[in-house]
């Protein structure tokens, strides 16, 4: 008589896109027994993160409360953007032109594609930041990689035959 106990908690796994965890999103989970939860799922979620629902867990003894729901979320890579703390970096290709003359390129944020000045003389591996389009403040690093002429071009290669550099590098 009188006995109460709090209901345990229960552990769950959810997955979500890299996007949502870095914007925040609602999901939904489904349980074993058939009940459904929504998870809110803050913007900037690290992956590996544990969101505890209070009373969602298992029933508890007498009147006892009912125990919690603990979450813990995966976050799926993504095929273009990298998480590094706060910050997003994405490897973007760049034409050898481009890298050398400089130019206007789109690039993709978590919040849409902006235009960035790629400056001229940039070098393979160059990063250029985008301060405050990251997660929860962070920034956005674009890393470029020079990629070379995929076809034959034999203007070029007579070009770098002759061409001698004014400050030559090893």
């Amino acid at each position: 008589r009188g006995f109460r106990a709090r209901g345990a908690d229960a552990r769950y796994s959810l997955t979500v896109d890299f996007l949502d965890a870095a914007r925040g999103a609602t999901k939904r989970l489904t349980l074993p027994d058939g009940k459904t939860l929504d998870v809110n799922i803050p913007p900037g979620l690290k992956d590996g993160q544990v969101l505890r629902l209070k009373g969602q867990g298992l029933p508890g003894l007498g009147d006892g409360p009912t125990g919690d729901a603990l979450i813990e979320v995966q976050v799926a890579p993504h095929p273009v953007f990298r998480r590094e703390d706060d910050n997003v970096v994405v490897t973007l290709p760049v034409t050898m032109q481009e890298a050398i003359l400089g130019a206007k390129i789109d690039v993709p944020t978590i919040d849409g594609p902006v235009f960035v000045t790629v400056p001229a003389g940039s070098q393979n591996g160059a990063r250029l930041r985008l301060k405050g389009r990251g997660i929860a403040g962070g920034d956005q690093f674009v890393q470029l990689q020079v990629a070379l002429p995929a076809s034959d071009e034999p203007e070029l290669a007579e070009f770098l035959k002759t061409w001698k550099p004014r400050r030559p590098q090893d």
